[in-house]
């Protein structure tokens, strides 16, 4: 099964701070959608070391080398939300 990004309040530029809609007004959830979503222009792809989950913990594949602006195959997001 593929991952994709999906047509949600949490991708559509119209997301303010607190999760309220620009549009409507009102709190909504990242599940959302509505005929006025309108796709970020670009997403945040900070991948590396300083945002993994395991960087100076005991879990780095690579503590040696882990470094800010680095990346590996271990990589695994900080805030990673299903």
């Amino acid at each position: 099964m593929a991952i994709r990004l999906g047509n949600t309040c949490a991708n559509c530029e119209n997301l303010l701070d607190k999760n309220v809609c620009a549009i409507h007004k009102v709190m909504v959830s990242r599940i959302y959608t509505c005929d006025s979503f309108k796709m970020q222009e670009a997403l945040k792809d900070n991948r590396n070391c300083v945002t993994c989950v395991r960087y100076e913990e005991s879990g780095c594949a690579n503590p040696e080398k882990a470094a800010p602006g680095m990346l590996c195959s271990h990589w695994a997001p900080q805030n990673a939300q299903a």
